[in-house]
């Protein structure tokens, strides 16, 4: 299966921080604010914790993350990438671990809001956290399309991992080793490399 192949599919998913943006979350200081041990999943933590810790550490982290959002920054080539898809017409979407309403932002502020249907932007509200395919699933169902037909792009191996259950296409960008080449499809540098890919094919 060469990347040529990529040009046929006209559904894609994109992760959020990290691949259309610089990743700039600093998890270590999210688990020591939020008294999380480093071997749990931070969201997996949070909804285990007692009703009234739970709502406090998700108000903590959805405004510890509304400041972040609000200084996005696109990754390299992720503009280019978006607006290039977009032109051709196809079917774009978020699946983020993010919050919607953050993702909603960061959007705006890198400049790309036209590009994705309000409905085809998922935040951790919505599906299960990747790596579960269950947003996946829900673009398959939502879009009518065979798993095989979409495309999922992100930038860790959660993002391959829920791409695999799916039964999608997968992309790994912006990371220079790939942990997880066994769910992944496609390693380039970055969303740069991936345009270059797409029209050079």
């Amino acid at each position: 299966m060469t990347i040529a192949s990529l040009n046929d599919c006209r559904h894609w998913v994109f992760d959020m921080d990290g691949t259309l943006t610089v990743g700039v979350h600093d998890f270590q200081l999210i688990r020591r604010e939020l008294e999380i041990p480093d071997d749990s999943d931070i969201l997996e933590h949070l909804e285990a914790l007692p009703e009234e810790k739970r709502r406090a550490s998700h108000a903590w982290l959805m405004d510890h993350e509304r400041e972040l959002a609000g200084r996005s920054t696109p990754a390299e080539g992720a503009i280019a990438l978006i607006r290039e898809l977009c032109a051709r017409d196809y079917r774009l979407g978020i699946l983020t671990r993010n919050a919607r309403e953050l993702a909603h932002i960061t959007l705006e502020v890198i400049g790309l809001t036209d590009c994705f249907d309000r409905k085809d932007v998922l935040g951790r509200e919505d599906a299960p956290p990747k790596p579960h395919p269950g947003g996946l699933e829900h673009f398959i169902r939502h879009w009518g399309v065979a798993p095989s037909e979409l495309v999922m792009v992100g930038d860790s191996p959660l993002d391959m991992q829920c791409g695999r259950a799916a039964g999608t296409r997968t992309v790994m960008v912006n990371v220079p080793d790939n942990a997880c080449p066994e769910h992944t499809d496609y390693h380039l540098k970055d969303c740069l490399a991936l345009r270059a890919a797409l029209r050079h094919a």
